[in-house]
């Protein structure tokens, strides 16, 4: 897979064109608020939640709906006729509200870093990434969506689990908040957002810990012990693992407070 370009857009004055096609595929995550495109002169509105493949070769444009800021991850790539994926090699561009949206939310922006910091290898990450990307897609489309009651499940599991992410969550608890036994639990909510309950309790941690981390005064030790790793080192671990960063390197580029 060669990743040409990866970019984040945000704001209201987007917009792009390709009257002939382009000679890449793209991929696209809209991460918060509404956006448009034509594609063949079909009228695509993306919001939160919505992945879009556009194939190559496919006419396009898109562009900001007028006085409606949005925020969307881009990947441009190219890919050989060996990846074996269906939408790869399909002509026609799918739109998908994701199940998985904060699994994917956190693979694109690890892509976007990866890419704008241009790291060691940085080229083999974003593929590797990309292909990830497109495989969970691929699943989601192919399985088609769960059943309402899975998702009404698992909208309560994530409730429950927004309210007590710093403490251990088990998939007892869970199983009582919805009412069922615990490994019914377990698993209806990895087959609807394609994450553990663990990894899930793990990404909303580090999601914290990065605002802490960037925005406030607090150690890495104590931020640490405040999301409930009583091990400093394991916090370290399971950071490094879901943002590709270590803490310290969040602590560099944290607000400076005005006195």
């Amino acid at each position: 897979m060669d990743i040409k370009t990866v970019r984040l857009d945000a704001g209201t004055s987007w917009f792009e064109e390709y009257e002939q096609g382009a000679l890449h595929h793209t991929l696209v995550l809209v991460s918060y608020g509404k956006c448009v495109y034509w594609i063949e002169g079909e009228k695509v509105l993306l919001e939160k939640g919505d992945l879009l493949f556009i194939p190559h070769h496919k006419a396009y444009y898109g562009k900001c709906i007028p006085t409606v800021t949005h925020e969307k991850y881009v990947v441009c790539f190219q890919s050989s006729a060996a990846l074996l994926l269906p939408l790869v090699n399909n002509p026609y561009y799918c739109k998908w509200k994701t199940g998985k949206y904060e699994l994917l939310l956190q693979r694109f922006r690890v892509l976007q870093e990866e890419w704008s910091e241009r790291l060691a290898f940085c080229e083999s990450m974003c593929g590797a990434l990309t292909q990830e990307i497109l495989t969970h897609l691929n699943r989601e489309v192919e399985e088609g969506r769960p059943s309402a009651l899975k998702e009404k499940h698992t909208s309560l599991m994530k409730g429950y689990i927004q309210n007590h992410y710093r403490e251990k969550v088990t998939k007892e608890e869970l199983g009582e908040v919805i009412g069922k036994s615990p490994n019914y639990a377990a698993s209806v909510f990895s087959e609807v957002t394609g994450q553990t309950i663990g990894s899930y309790v793990h990404a909303m941690r580090v999601k914290t810990a990065v605002y802490l981390l960037s925005h406030s005064q607090r150690t890495v030790g104590d931020i640490s012990d405040y999301l409930g790793y009583c091990d400093p080192s394991y916090f370290h671990r399971v950071f490094k693992r879901e943002t590709g960063k270590s803490p310290a390197q969040y602590m560099k580029d944290r607000d400076i407070p005005v006195h």
